[in-house]
């Protein structure tokens, strides 16, 4: 009877059903509903449709990691051709193995969309090594995945010439991007390609000798098979037990082909992301040079290689701004009108100036050279040309370039010698834009000088920034309104939008992120090219504090640019409709994936502190205007797609003008996270967000509360428990049972003890955030932190 109950209840399993290992003619999928997907017989891979981020009605046909935590993409369907495009379907759309045993995709219109070119399978399967197979009669394989990637290989999966991988055009977007990994009889080549032609430049990475095919073996090992039979390693694998991972190797986006694995353990993390094993080429801002295109990222600008996290980045150079924020590789445009040839000598030194550069090259471009010149009159030769946008002068030869725009195959390294002299226009007054491409009718982007509002009072200050934002019928009152910067502080300028247009952009303010004293943040996304998701924080209340925070957000947030601070992109000030529009975190707060079951990888908390501490010190030290946070906390720390830390929630910020070094104020913040000073009669200055970092870098090393009344007496409190922990000598109980943590106790032990430092309940003794980031990065000594006195513990 028992046999007989459990078989009833495997069939009862819609896992079960769907994990079978052959898929028999007649079977179908549909993008909706249960019937999306084929299961591998262990579920670790599955076949089907899959949604595209954003854009919830047009579908993959692909194969992912069913286990995984984002459910990672390894496959998908392109059409056929000699630049094979991406295949999307919508709603409606059918795959089916109908009984000739062909595999068919129709769309709505019943209209055949892709097909794998064969006939007479017996039956297919979706296999736990990830490859979707349809196979004959006599068991051979008539057609597999393997045999077409797309930009991903698995374990057991081989190459052969005349076989290739294609990067995406972004992570979220998987048309064809800007690289590609081919194999010819005479070597692997990665290769920079035009989009959207297909047409390759000249290969910036090579491994050329005669091979035969290229493995992902059983070891974890990609190596290259050479035609005597001989084997290469192209990647050098991992370590530890293979069947504790799950692997891939990926040309990603950026044109880096990396080896990834991924523990299946849930115990083992929290956060269940990828690691990188390793890399090819080892420094892809080292790559060689193209003598057409941009080069690794977009014209005008340069690419960094970090060697931390072994990830290159693209920059813009000052004054300079992404085209397209998320798009980077369609490169940087100037954020001012570019020198007019009309203009004199004299008026082009008024107007412009050189911006001094170093290790930093365009090694392409030059349109003009002179030797020997001194580094004066290099320069001045640049300001008065009005084709130049760059000098370069090397001083071992006393020699000038000059550069026009695009500027190509930018990079940055400690090996390039020559000192850079990008022109830029000086500090403009608006009467100098008015004439400039700034002022374009569809783009009524005001910047008002921080001078305009020297000596003004409350009400001119009003009235000047009710015509800043675009002359909507709105007045913002303001007590303590710190000055608007000029553009090309701010970056690329906030867009107004109107209350239309994001409640049709959030569907009627329908999906909740998350709530805060001062408002609900919606999820949405707006009805651009580009389909931007965002995040919308709709403040509904109108006391008149509330509204001092949304000015003071709006101009705070608007004029802050750093990668782990979030971006905000516009705002609504309509009647009495208060919002502000930030760019979307895919994964959402730190909070959630701190204090869950599992617990994230040790390197990646250790990244996340560094980068929450590089925010704090954008905004303490590197901003014109000082800003206090006064409130962080994990809930106010979100998380990209890369899981890059960005502070949010600007709403409880005290601004300090440059000349001031304390405030006053009311208590802020959240229980737990608050610095003493709050509760005593003297000044707040930017140590409260030192104290506050100081408690979630503990929370970050020991992945729990600072505050958990259900643990052992002696480690309810964190800050007093990692303060014992240390003074004994024992910073490994605070990390039990991570393995990955225990293999680094000198760093856990370094940030333990910047931890406390920050705790200190004297501010004055308190490091600052400049301080706290050299000592994270061991570019300073940390010394022994004296015992800080315990007063979370006697918190009301």
């Amino acid at each position: 009877m028992a046999p007989l109950l459990l078989s009833l209840l495997l069939l009862l399993s819609s896992t079960s059903l769907q994990a079978q290992q052959n898929i028999t003619l007649g079977s179908f999928l549909v993008p909706e509903g249960p019937n999306r997907f084929w299961l591998s017989p262990s579920g670790d891979f599955a076949f089907g449709f899959r949604a595209i981020e954003g854009n919830a009605s047009t579908y993959l046909l692909a194969i992912w990691f069913d286990k995984t935590s984002d459910k990672t993409v390894a496959w998908y369907a392109k059409s056929t051709g000699a630049d094979p495009a991406l295949l999307q379907v919508s709603s409606g759309s059918r795959l089916q193995l109908n009984s000739y045993g062909a595999l068919s995709l129709q769309d709505p219109t019943g209209t055949e969309v892709w097909n794998p070119q064969v006939v007479g399978a017996a039956y297919a399967a979706m296999l736990d090594a990830g490859n979707f197979v349809l196979v004959a009669a006599d068991e051979s394989t008539k057609w597999e995945s393997f045999k077409h990637p797309a930009d991903t290989i698995l374990l057991s999966q081989v190459l052969t010439p005349g076989m290739n991988l294609r990067s995406r055009i972004i992570p979220t977007d998987y048309s064809n991007g800007r690289f590609l990994l081919d194999l010819q009889s005479i070597g692997v080549f990665l290769y920079t390609v035009a989009v959207p032609s297909g047409k390759q430049y000249d290969p910036y990475w090579s491994m050329p000798v005669n091979i035969t095919n290229v493995v992902f073996n059983a070891t974890g090992v990609v190596y290259i098979t050479l035609d005597n039979r001989t084997q290469i390693s192209m990647t050098s694998g991992v370590t530890g037990s293979m069947a504790d991972y799950y692997h891939r190797a990926t040309l990603d986006p950026d044109g880096v082909f990396r080896q990834y694995r991924y523990p299946k353990k849930v115990s083992n993390l929290s956060s269940q992301a990828w690691a990188v094993v390793d890399f090819k080429p080892p420094n892809i801002c080292e790559a060689r040079l193209t003598n057409d295109g941009s080069g690794i990222c977009g014209f005008n600008s340069y690419c960094m290689f970090n060697g931390t996290n072994n990830q290159s980045i693209c920059i813009c150079p000052e004054q300079y701004s992404f085209i397209d924020e998320e798009r980077q590789y369609k490169g940087c445009k100037p954020d001012f009108e570019p020198q007019s040839c009309d203009l004199d000598e004299a008026a082009a030194k008024m107007q412009f100036k050189l911006v001094v550069m170093s290790r930093v090259d365009w090694p392409l471009a030059d349109y003009e050279q002179y030797a020997p010149i001194t580094k004066d009159q290099c320069q001045q030769l640049c300001l008065t040309d009005c084709f130049c946008a760059v000098a370069v002068f090397h001083d071992q030869d006393n020699t000038c370039w000059k550069k026009k725009m695009p500027l190509s195959n930018g990079k940055m390294g400690d090996d390039v010698e020559r000192t850079l002299f990008v022109k830029v226009r000086k500090n403009s007054t608006q009467s100098e834009l008015v004439g400039s491409n700034k002022w374009k009718k569809d783009k009524k982007y005001w910047i008002i000088g921080s001078s305009l509002f020297l000596g003004s009072s409350v009400l001119i200050n009003v009235l000047l920034l009710s015509v800043i934002f675009f002359g909507t019928y709105c007045t913002i009152t303001i007590k303590e309104a710190p000055s608007l910067q000029s553009s090309n502080k701010i970056g690329l300028p906030l867009k107004a939008f109107t209350y239309i247009e994001l409640e049709k952009a959030t569907s009627g303010f329908r999906e909740v992120l998350g709530t805060g004293a001062s408002g609900i943040v919606y999820k949405g996304q707006l009805q651009d090219d580009l389909g931007t998701e965002i995040a919308v924080k709709k403040i509904d209340k109108l006391e008149h504090e509330t509204e001092k925070e949304f000015s003071v957000e709006v101009q705070t947030i608007g004029q802050t640019h750093h990668k782990n601070l979030v971006r905000l992109l516009g705002f609504c000030n309509e009647g009495k409709e208060r919002l502000l529009v930030y760019e979307f975190m895919n994964n959402g707060s730190l909070n959630q994936f701190l204090f869950g079951d599992a617990r994230l990888e040790w390197n990646l908390r250790a990244q996340l502190a560094l980068g929450v501490a590089k925010g704090l010190l954008y905004l303490h030290e590197e901003c014109s205007t000082q800003i206090i946070h006064c409130d962080i906390k994990p809930q106010n720390i979100l998380l990209d797609s890369n899981f890059t830390a960005k502070i949010s929630d600007f709403g409880l910020a005290k601004l300090l003008r440059t000349n001031q070094t304390q405030t006053n104020t009311g208590i802020r913040g959240t229980r737990g996270y608050v610095a003493p000073e709050w509760f005593k009669n003297i000044g707040i200055t930017a140590k409260v967000d030192v104290y506050s970092f100081g408690v979630i870098l503990l929370e970050l090393i020991c992945c729990r509360r600072n505050v958990e009344l259900e643990a052992a007496e002696d480690k309810k409190i964190l800050t007093d428990w990692a303060n014992d922990c240390y003074s004994c000598g024992r910073v490994d109980f605070l990390v039990e049972g991570d393995d990955e943590a225990l293999l680094n106790l000198t760093k856990v032990e370094r940030f333990v003890a910047v931890a406390l430092w920050c705790l200190q309940e004297d501010p004055t003794i308190r490091p600052t955030m400049l301080k706290v980031t050299q000592m994270l990065d061991e570019a300073a000594a940390v010394p022994t932190p004296p015992h800080p006195s315990s007063f979370i513990s006697s918190l009301p």
